[in-house]
């Protein structure tokens, strides 16, 4: 396996310090999808014991970006058309609810978190730095699910969210080659939401996660 570039964990939870280094190794693309995890090497890489890696690398799994295939080992998770159509279909339906209710329920508090974080993003764009603006874009959608107070769709989304930042991650890679493009993805269902247009909104963001998603599971035919 090549090296991952990930720094050693030295103190506090290394096993979380383990997973939260792996995962956003996977997330950031360094790691790609298919690609063999060798534990002993990475272990020795981190610095910490192969029991202690092995439980981050379980706790991944459930996250659904590692795998584990019995007399073969670990491996990043492959992201097949599928896996992204079922993704993206399932974002989009909790993002759409989502949006529908903090834009009719019209709270001050929280629709004052989401413009920061869509402000947030306009700034990441504007500096063009590839990691801040993917983890302004999946924090605006975070800051929506949240906002709901809705409790089991925030415990919903939080099963599926590694898995929608990795599809984040790389739609803003492969799809938008330019910064301005993500911003003009999301600034329509944004605006909905702060005027409190709750059909409107939660019919944008649909559209906003349909478009994406589409466009990724085209791109993932077309290569396969």
């Amino acid at each position: 396996m090549k090296s991952t570039q990930l720094r050693p964990v030295s103190k506090l939870s290394a096993e979380q310090q383990a997973t939260e280094s792996l995962r956003e190794s996977i997330l950031s693309g360094h790691l790609k999808p298919g690609e063999r995890i060798t534990e002993t090497a990475l272990a020795d890489q981190l610095g910490i014991a192969r029991g202690t890696l092995r439980t981050g690398l379980n706790r991944l799994a459930t996250e659904g970006i590692v795998v584990q295939t019995p007399y073969v080992g670990w491996q990043v998770a492959e992201l097949t058309a599928d896996d992204i159509w079922e993704i993206w279909t399932l974002r989009g339906s909790l993002e759409r609810l989502a949006a529908t209710l903090v834009a009719k329920a019209g709270d001050a508090q929280v629709l004052q978190a989401i413009e920061a974080a869509f402000m947030a993003l306009q700034k990441a764009c504007a500096k063009g730095t590839r990691k801040a603006i993917n983890q302004c874009d999946f924090t605006l959608h975070q800051a929506i699910i949240e906002g709901t107070g809705h409790q089991r769709l925030i415990r919903q989304y939080a099963l599926v969210q590694q898995q929608v930042r990795w599809v984040i991650n790389t739609t803003n890679l492969l799809m938008h080659t330019s910064p301005e493009t993500i911003l003009e993805q999301h600034q329509a269902f944004v605006q909905a939401i702060l005027k409190g247009e709750s059909e409107t909104a939660g019919e944008l963001a649909w559209q906003h996660n349909a478009h994406d998603g589409e466009q990724l599971v085209q791109w993932v035919q077309a290569n396969a």
